[in-house]
């Protein structure tokens, strides 16, 4: 199977929803003529109307600085432990780098992935990443273009949940990954520069809004102290969705900063009713 191929067997038309195939050397098509361009870089872009922004490159590189510093190490372990052995084929949805795709693909050397993500730049550092991962830029909250039972295991680390599309692309008793963060991630350094907020008991609305289409396997508590310093404040302000509300120098503020915060949040396995 050829890289394009390869790339094709994941995606269905986002137009009609037939089967995308190769049919030329950068494009890919379904049966009723529409044809969708591949980036040279092997990614493919199915955004269609999507008004929603990816993360930009400067909250990229401080998810790098975080994530390949190993400070959210435990966060990679548990959800590669969670994901079954016998999973070929995984979705990574809100992939952002790769990383927890990665950690994944290491743990499970037969399988592939696909990283989606509305960023192309993310995408495209999580394909060069690796020759075993795929790219999709697309939008979760839309219908994917990603085939029916396609999928062995969706990851959703920190990202946006379609929860009956998920359901859709996962095969009949795949499992579905989601971590949510707890009250207490991060909740120091929150305090200190007005962060944005965790609701309390975001793992149980997850789990009850999951409950129509998936069954809970299990529900792990991931928890560690971290000590910070001014660098890492930095970028764990600057790599995620606070970064659009906060202003990432922590120089500026006013309360004192604090040395060490908590990484505190739940990953739970559900698999597909």
């Amino acid at each position: 199977m050829t890289d394009l191929e390869r790339l094709a067997s994941w995606l269905r038309c986002p137009v009609c929803g037939a089967h995308l195939s190769p049919v030329d050397r950068l494009v890919l098509g379904c049966s009723s003529g529409h044809r969708h361009d591949v980036n040279k870089r092997g990614y493919i872009s199915l955004l269609g109307g999507s008004k929603h922004v990816g993360d930009s490159a400067a909250m990229l590189d401080a998810r790098d600085a975080v994530l390949e510093g190993g400070l959210y190490a435990l966060i990679a372990r548990a959800v590669a432990s969670a994901v079954p052995a016998a999973a070929l084929r995984v979705l990574d949805a809100g992939a952002g780098t790769g990383h927890y795709l990665r950690a994944v693909l290491a743990t499970h050397p037969e399988s592939l992935g696909l990283a989606m993500d509305l960023s192309p730049a993310a995408v495209g550092r999580a394909t060069r990443s690796t020759e075993r991962i795929d790219g999709l830029v697309a939008d979760t909250w839309r219908p994917l273009p990603v085939r029916d039972g396609v999928c062995d295991a969706v990851l959703d680390v920190f990202a946006p949940r379609n929860l009956p599309e998920f359901a859709r692309v996962l095969r009949p008793g795949g499992s579905l990954i989601v971590v949510v963060p707890r009250a207490g991630h991060l909740s120091s350094l929150r305090a200190a520069t007005s962060m944005l907020d965790v609701p309390a008991d975001k793992a149980d609305d997850v789990i009850t809004a999951a409950e129509p289409l998936y069954a809970l396997l299990t529900r792990e508590h991931v928890s560690e102290s971290l000590a910070v310093d001014d660098a890492v404040r930095h970028a764990l302000i600057g790599m995620g969705p606070s970064a659009h509300h906060v202003d990432s120098d922590t120089s500026e503020t006013d309360r004192p900063l604090p040395a060490e915060t908590l990484l505190d949040v739940d990953v739970l396995h559900f698999t597909t009713r």
